[in-house]
Order: C-alpha cells, then structure tokens, then sequence
C-alpha cells in the first residue's frame, strides 16, 4: 500500500462521512415533523419508548442524534427519564439498520439480476436522479428527497473507494498482525470506543470496519470487541450536549453510557467464557460486511434484552452517579439541543408561543372583568402575566434568530418568521391588558361609574373580543384554517362597533349625560379593545399564509374580503349577534 492508496483511502472516508451527513440531515429535514408526533405520542410504557427511539434512529440513521434529542427533550421537561430510556434502548436497536444497508456493497455474483442489487451498480442512477431533483425542483420535498439519493450515492462510493484502497492490505503482515493484537478485547473494545468517540458516530465508525473486512485480515474475534466498544464510543456525543443541562439531561445521556458498558462487560464475559469451552470455529475465521452487520445488530438486541427490565435499575444508578443537588433543577423551556434538529424546535417553539398566547389571552379577559368589578389581586396578577409574555417574547425572539439562521427549508423558514411576527401580537396583547387594568384604577380613584346604557354597549364589546380572541388563539393552537377565515370578518364588526360606540358616546357628551373624565376612560378603553381585535386579525393572518404560501397577510386578507362569498355572510352572521340597540332608544 503506497501513498496513492493512502490518499485514496482518505478521500473515500471522506465521501463516506460526507455523503452519510447529507443523507442523516436531509432524511431528519424530511421526517422532522413525524418525530415530533412520534414524540409527542410517548406515554410512560417502556415498549412504546423503546419503538419510537427504535424507528426514530432507523430513519435518521443516527443514535447520536437521536440521544441528543432525548437529552434536549429531558432538559426541556418534555420527557422523564424513565421515558427517555426506553428510547434510547430503541435507538441502540435503531442504528443497527445502517450497517445493513452498508452490508449491501459486499453483494457479488456474476448472475445479473444478482448485480443489479450491488450498490455500485444502482447507486450512479440514484446519484443522477438526486442531482437532478436537487438542481432543478423549487419544492422543498423534493430537493430533500435528492439530498438523501445523492447523499446515499456518495456514501456508497466512499465505501467502494476506501474498499478498493485498502485491498492491497491483505498481503501486509503488519496489518495482520494488528488485528490480532486487537483479539484481545480490552484492547479491541479500547479502540472501538476510541474511533467512535473520535468521529461520534458507531455508524460511521462500523461502516470502517467493514470496509477493512474487505481484505480479509479482519476475523470475528477482533471485530466482536471493536462493535462493542464502538457502542461505548458514541455515547461521547450525548455526554458532550449533556454538558449545562439539569440534573435529568444529565443522567439521560449517563443512562445511555451505562446501557453500554453493563451491556459490554456481561456479553463480552458470557462471549469468551462459553468459547472456552466450546471453541467456536468462526472466532479465528475472516469476517466480511454482512458478518459485521451480523454482530451489531445481535450484540444491540441482546444488551436491550438484558437491561430492559432492569431499566428501574439503570434509573437509580443513573440517580446515584448524578445526584440531586441541594436546590431543584430549573426546567429550560428552549434548550438549544433541538436547534440541530430546526423541525423538532420549530414545535417547540409552536408549544412555548402556545403557553405565551393562553396566559396573554386569560390576562385580557381578567382586564374587561376589572373594568366592570375592580379587583386588587386580579389586577396585580394581570401585571405579573405581562412581565411573563415579555420574558416569553425575548426567549422564544432569541431563540427563533438562532434557529433563522440555521439550514432551514422553506417551509421551515417560513414558520420561523411567522412565529417572530405573531409572539410580538400576543405580547402587544397582554400590554392591552394592563392598559385596561390601568382605566378601571383611575374609575375606581376617581369614582367614576358608566351609566347602565353605556356598560351594557361596552359588554357587548368586551364580549365580541373575547370570541375574537377565542378564534384567533384556536386558530393559533390547532391550526384551524376554518376558525381563521373568521377572525377578519368579526375584525371589521369591532371596527364597526368602536365607531358606534364613540359616536353614541359623543351623544351622550352634547346631552350632559357623561363628564368629559368618562370620556377619556371610554376612548381608552375603545381603542384598547379595537387594537386587540386587530393583533388577533394579525394572528389568524399568519396562520392562514401558513397555510396558503403564496400571499402576504394583508394581501391574503384583502383578497378574502374582497373575493369570499362566505366573508360576507359571516359578517353579517356577526353583526346581528353583536347589534346595538336601537339609536331611538335611551342611552343612559
């Protein structure tokens, strides 16, 4: 082996990794929004736990990934760490499928329907199609969709060529000779830790070996030891994120190393222990790619088969190494984990604004009843839950600008920017609601009353807005596209109301039946409520563009009002519900 071969074996590690990257992260872009409900789903049953993690990991190729979720979930409160284990059995199980996959460029024959199953002989096809739906498509699931057939394609070209480049090893003593060095398994499993760790990846690191099992030299009793401690190696990734995470992330990511030595140490014992006795034949032979895949997957299977009852007990050794501290772990809402995975923090995100938007809405609903019956302790607490929106508001504005500027899908930035502008609405909305607890102190200081006539105009307000409010936040929370279209048409009969209401207040005024103090806390109060309609037509805007991509939100609404049959009869359907009495009757 000369230095040509040396820099084509480097060049071929390089595809692999490269094309195995392009593949993980396109195939995550693409099934982003399935493991969230995949996630979402989980309920404290271990075997779910442990199905999840398991087709989580098969389909992102990566139990490094999947792990890092977990830890980010856990640190984010959204999974208990008797939950996270399962999924993180799973996703040991899950990674196994990758050197399957790899296992296919070991296939040769010289029957044509055989070689047709080769890798090399699919793979420039599927590199073909990938360029081509990645060059020329403008949909995001298709360039997605060629990212992951040119990232497989390039993959298995590495393969080949580190394959190819390692060939003339076989000949090479010293090459066999360092795998025998490496039968013995403290040292095998040294160096397989070692490897993963460095490249934090088992199945990167398994799609090495077998691509030195080319050459023949690597039998089954180094490579058994190497798998196992390549298990080991890529618990280095989740220990690195769990880094400044509480106490559970942390003992999330000690769960998953403790998986893996306990799972090591007992069947590397059992392993050599019964070959004691009975001699296997295969130990001294030469492994090959599907030998390799062989002996992952059998190794993964047992381990969990081992530790998935005891996972009470990986639980309280988890809690024993990371114990509690003396004051309680602080849950962190946005962990920046999920930031490497922008579809899983996009709903998180969506979450968080969701709890943002219930504690705004109920703040504006406490302020109308203040209005009308002054509360002490309601208006302190209104006060309290605006501080809240705006710490809600500068978390998830921050957190969405990292997540901006990420390598985000169209679709994906899009939702990003949609959510920047609709935190800012229901912030703005919980503002409102101190103003209104503002208005009911200087009438409750000043001793100022409405007539009946004029309470009763200004419930039938309070009361159009807080279904305004209603639709805009089950429009938000549900995405409901039906709930939205309703929002704008109760929009303009708030407008129409505010007028109605100043006018009739202007009246009142000419009569001498309100003082002008009154006045200024009825146009306070007016304004206020018509500017909360407007940030909830804002908000059902977003969420209809969501969902139709091609228009702005005011465009888009213009074009609704203007072109919907169904905007006018809801509006009127409105109108009536929300109607004043009549302009003859008393107004005070």
């Amino acid at each position: 082996m000369d230095l040509f071969d040396v820099l084509t074996l480097i060049g071929g590690l390089a595809l692999f990794l490269f094309g195995m990257n392009v593949m993980g992260n396109s195939l995550e872009r693409r099934a982003g929004s399935k493991l969230k409900e995949l996630l979402g789903k989980l309920t404290s049953r271990k075997i779910f736990g442990f199905l999840t993690g398991l087709g989580v990991t098969a389909v992102i190729q990566s139990s490094s990934a999947t792990t890092v979720m977990v830890v980010g979930f856990v640190n984010s409160g959204l999974l208990s760490l008797r939950q996270a284990i399962g999924i993180i059995m799973g996703a040991n199980v899950g990674t196994t499928v990758t050197a399957w996959i790899l296992s296919l460029s070991g296939i040769s024959s010289g029957n044509f329907f055989i070689r047709l199953l080769e890798p090399m002989s699919f793979s420039p096809i599927l590199a073909i199609i990938g360029v081509g739906l990645t060059m020329m498509s403008k949909s995001d699931k298709k360039k997605d969709i060629g990212m992951i057939l040119l990232g497989f394609a390039v993959l298995m070209f590495g393969m080949d060529t580190m394959s190819g480049a390692v060939a003339g090893l076989k000949d090479v003593p010293e090459f066999r000779n360092l795998f025998l060095m490496f039968t013995n398994p403290i040292l095998g499993v040294l160096a397989g830790a070692i490897l993963t760790g460095i490249i934090q990846s088992s199945s990167a690191s398994v799609g090495i070996l077998q691509a030195l099992s080319a050459t023949g030299q690597v039998t089954y009793g180094a490579a058994i030891p190497i798998i196992m401690g390549q298990n080991i190696g890529t618990c280095v990734t989740a220990l690195i994120s769990s880094v400044g995470a509480n106490k559970n992330a942390k003992r999330a990511a000690v769960v998953h190393l403790l998986f893996n030595i306990v799972g090591t140490v007992v069947w590397l014992i059992v392993f050599y222990v019964v070959n004691a006795f009975v001699h296997f034949s295969f130990v001294g032979g030469p492994i090959d790619q599907v030998g390799i895949a062989v002996v992952h997957t059998a190794f993964n299977v047992l381990c969990t088969a081992l530790l998935f009852p005891a996972s009470g007990l990986l639980e309280k050794m988890a809690c024993r190494l990371v114990p509690d501290g003396k004051t309680p772990d602080k849950i962190q809402i946005l962990d920046e984990r999920l930031l490497a995975t922008p579809t899983m923090a996009i709903g998180r995100c969506q979450e968080v604004a969701g709890t943002m938007a219930r504690i705004s809405m109920d703040a504006m609903r406490t302020g109308c009843a203040l209005v009308k019956e002054y509360d002490p302790k309601a208006a302190q607490a209104v006060r309290e839950t605006e501080a809240e929106a705006d710490q809600y508001e500068d978390m998830l504005g921050t957190y969405l600008v990292k997540l901006a500027r990420a390598d985000l899908s169209e679709e994906n930035s899009q939702q990003v920017s949609k959510l920047l502008h609709i935190i800012g609405d229901f912030e703005r909305i919980s503002d409102h609601a101190v103003n209104l607890v503002e208005s009911a102190e200087e009438m409750r200081s000043k001793g100022l009353r409405f007539s009946p006539a004029a309470q009763k105009e200004l419930d039938i307000l309070f009361a159009a807005v807080e279904e305004i409010m209603d639709l805009s936040l089950t429009a938000f929370l549900e995405n409901d596209l039906d709930k939205a279209m309703e929002v704008e048409p109760l929009e303009e009969v708030v407008d129409t109301l505010k007028e109605q209401l100043r006018n009739r207040h202007i009246l009142r005024l000419q009569r001498g039946e309100c003082t002008i103090e009154q006045g200024f806390v009825w146009s306070d109060l007016l304004t206020d409520l018509e500017r909360v309609a407007d940030h909830c037509s804002n908000i059902a805007g977003c969420v209809i563009e969501m969902t139709h991509n091609s228009l702005g939100v005011h465009e888009l609404l213009d074009y609704v009002k203007a072109g919907s049959p169904s905007f006018t009869r809801t509006y009127k359907a409105f109108a009536r519900k929300y109607a004043l009495m009549d302009q003859d009757s008393r107004l005070s």
